[in-house]
């Protein structure tokens, strides 16, 4: 599909990845925008030669040569999209699934099946992620613990180290260098879905795996639900078995979209990022506000903690929307302890920073004073710290 001694031999920025990796072959096809293959299923009249390519398949997880044989082995579209992130993210392949969690499911699966089922992670994670890894849903055992005792949790069964960064919540970020050294032999992954490759590719500091759901920054519309990990090729032949076993297959009008929002990333992720920070800015100096988290990295997630209740706040926003998610174009606010991290227990939830005033911050794409003027006015029943740093009831403002 891509001339591979192009890409090899002219590094492009990353704002031109964007628009052309998983592209270069359109023009030899007459074609300017990437095709749609929904076919679930290919013609052929070749059986013996479709036993040779399963059995390849089967014994390495690559790409299949030729024509696809059926669409959980893998699809056109969904290449292109896998092809165009894993240029993205600086690596050899990505695989790509039906959610962010189908593709944690795959890697854990792999390690899994090589005996390898002790984790080590440092919270917070996504709640989600959180639940799957500390349920044991997987038969997976995972130790919790902070950047410094990666090394020492790490055993003879630990198949993986997983963190997040800037995290889910809280925004915390650790130094990926000193992390990957802690390791040892035993691959890195990290959920770069909130800084995306636009902020940092966990690959230049060592990780091996990177994790992605897709629905959020790749997709950027909020109309699209996918998961990927970007890797070496070894590690990709894996995760397309899991994917073939278990099918948590990306649907193709999935791939598209990505492989479309994909262009407009870096711009869409630099513009909500400008606005971001000067909305933490103004949070900063809000009497109203206890505390702002806003990574040094940068990037379009703001979490900030209030005085008062939290729950006046989502009830009073009227531009920003009130859901669960991010990444979208337009704003979105919601309490994580409530939602996107209700299933973490309370204690594990609290210890890690995620406390019970706390709201997360998806900026999008408008204006900065009409986001900041919905803003002060939802918080306008808050009370204040007073000068003396006490707490004061505030005078509701009109709207």
């Amino acid at each position: 599909m891509e001339n591979a001694a192009f890409a090899a031999h002219s590094p492009r920025a990353l704002a031109t990845e964007a628009v052309h990796a998983g592209r270069e072959d359109l023009a030899q096809l007459g074609l300017h925008a990437p095709p749609l293959d929904l076919s679930t299923t290919y013609p052929s009249y070749d059986a013996a030669g479709e036993a040779a390519r399963i059995d390849e398949f089967a014994a390495t997880g690559a790409r299949l040569e030729g024509p696809p044989v059926y669409a959980r082995l893998d699809n056109p579209t969904t290449a292109r999209f896998e092809t165009a992130l894993a240029r993205l993210e600086g690596t050899e392949s990505a695989v790509a699934f039906a959610s962010g969690m189908a593709a944690l499911t795959a890697v854990l699966l792999v390690r899994a099946s090589m005996g390898l089922r002790h984790v080590v992670a440092v919270r917070p994670l996504y709640g989600c992620s959180d639940h799957l890894l500390g349920a044991g849903l997987l038969g997976t055992e995972v130790t919790w613990t902070d950047p410094a005792g990666i090394a020492e949790a790490i055993r003879p069964d630990t198949g993986l180290v997983m963190v997040e960064t800037p995290a889910n919540p809280t925004l915390a970020e650790v130094d990926l260098r000193a992390v990957r050294h802690a390791c040892g032999s035993v691959p890195l992954l990290v959920d770069n879905t909130f800084a995306t490759p636009v902020l940092q590719r966990p690959v230049e500091d060592g990780a091996r795996l990177v994790l992605h759901s897709a629905t959020k920054y790749l997709g950027g519309h909020g109309d699209v639900m996918g998961g990927v990990v970007a890797c070496d090729e070894e590690f990709a032949g894996k995760l397309r078995q899991v994917r073939f076993a278990t099918g948590g297959v990306l649907h193709p009008l999935a791939g598209y979209l990505l492989l479309r929002g994909l262009s407009t990333l870096p711009v869409r992720v630099r513009a909500a990022s400008t606005t971001a920070a000067d909305l933490a800015c103004r949070l900063a100096a809000d009497p109203r506000v206890a505390r702002v988290h806003y990574p040094r990295i940068g990037g379009a997630m703001v979490s900030f903690e209030v005085y008062g209740d939290p729950h006046a706040v989502i009830a009073g926003v009227r531009l920003i929307t009130p859901a669960v998610s991010l990444g979208s174009v337009d704003t979105l606010i919601q309490h994580p302890a409530s939602i996107s991290h209700r299933i973490v227990a309370e204690g594990d939830r609290r210890s890690a920073g995620v406390s019970d005033r706390l709201l997360r911050l998806s900026v999008g794409l408008e204006d900065v004073e009409d986001l900041w003027r919905d803003l002060t006015e939802a918080l306008s029943a808050q009370p204040v710290r007073s000068e003396r740093g006490g707490v004061r009831q505030s005078r509701p403002v009109g709207r």
